[in-house]
């Protein structure tokens, strides 16, 4: 990959260089100081990843971060000098379209490098998870008819609220958890693409950004009435048999990380109450066959419009498919699921 990399310290820069030149697979596009310089290093020379530091002047990573996805989308990565320092900034810089964040490797006394192995790792990631993303841009086609006999609304009981997000997705995540009423009956799932190392942190930072309640999900509990919870591991979050949460491996070759199909199809499967099902913003195509799924089983399934969205990747396979009853901007999704479901509280 060509990548490019944004820090105002000159040893980062070298530091960073030599990172990413430590492969063959690798080469460095260009090398800036500050974000002002990264928005038109992106805009002249596009490069095929990122590496954006966060505390900066003239621009920080946040507003470069967020210009460079509205002018010149390209798949970044946060790196820091300290990810856990700079959690809110992380977060935010998240929610304008970064995919991860990781810890500015160092510079040893020897001219060693300390830490490269997980900003490569990183790397190695995201290359597999974007490829030729540039259908993430296309213009969608019109999506094929549902089958005409549609299930009828599932059976009384506990409402469930299952939102799937990735690029972007802490902001939508953030506006659609504001709208919904502080107290209410259903059970809220978020399964949001995010290292393992992120997901305590991003979701105390629903809870400042929200004002509501959100907690990590708890292998063997089952979603409760009122509740706000987040998938937080590296495994894929499904509902079991019983309805109760559990975590998978399996598929190993699925790299978004929990995977919102899994999920989605796990819910279909065994959630016989039914509720909404909600895919935002983020690149690739996960969700789409489960949102499709739930649709069948009578869920209200809503994919999030283009015009708001940071990458329109997945609501935009979702709608391919046929899974998403509504496309809505970000601003309406919260208050169509709180409409729908009231019906069922």
């Amino acid at each position: 990959m060509r990548i490019g990399i944004v820090n105002d310290l000159l040893l980062a820069r070298e530091t960073l260089r030599r990172a990413v030149v430590s492969t063959a697979e690798h080469q460095v596009a260009w090398l800036v100081g500050d974000g002002a310089e990264a928005v038109a290093a992106a805009r002249r020379d596009p490069a095929d990843l990122i590496l954006m530091d966060l505390i900066m002047p003239v621009m920080d990573g946040v507003q470069a971060t967020r210009r460079i996805m509205a002018d010149a989308p390209c798949p970044i990565l946060v790196v820091t000098a300290t990810v856990s320092g700079n959690v809110c900034k992380v977060y935010e810089a998240m929610g304008f379209g970064a995919l991860d964040a990781v810890d500015t490797p160092t510079l040893g006394p020897r001219g060693d490098l300390n830490g490269v192995e997980a900003l490569l790792a990183k790397i190695a990631t995201i290359g597999k998870l974007t490829g030729k993303s540039s259908g993430d841009y296309a213009v969608i086609r019109p999506p094929p008819p549902l089958p005409a006999s549609v299930p009828a609304r599932p059976a009384p009981g506990t409402p469930l609220v299952a939102i799937g997000a990735s690029t972007g997705g802490p902001n939508a995540l953030a506006e659609v958890l504001g709208a919904f009423p502080k107290q209410w009956g259903a059970a809220v799932v978020l399964i949001q693409h995010v290292d393992v190392a992120f997901a305590s942190g991003l979701a105390r930072w629903l809870k400042e950004k929200t004002g509501r309640s959100v907690e990590i999900v708890r292998e063997g509990a089952r979603p409760e009435p009122g509740t706000i919870v987040l998938a937080a591991t590296n495994d894929h979050l499904l509902l079991d048999s019983s309805g109760r949460f559990a975590y998978t491996a399996e598929p190993m070759k699925q790299n978004f990380r929990p995977s919102v199909d899994v999920f989605f199809k796990s819910a279909a499967a065994h959630w016989p109450a039914g509720g909404a099902a909600v895919v935002l913003t983020g690149m690739g195509r996960d969700g789409a066959a489960g949102l499709l799924l739930l649709r069948r089983a009578g869920w209200l399934t809503i994919a999030q419009d283009q015009a708001t969205s940071v990458v329109w990747g997945m609501p935009r396979a979702a709608v391919e498919v046929g899974g998403a009853a509504l496309v809505l901007p970000i601003s309406r999704i919260g208050a169509a699921v709180h409409e729908d479901l009231r019906s069922r509280l």
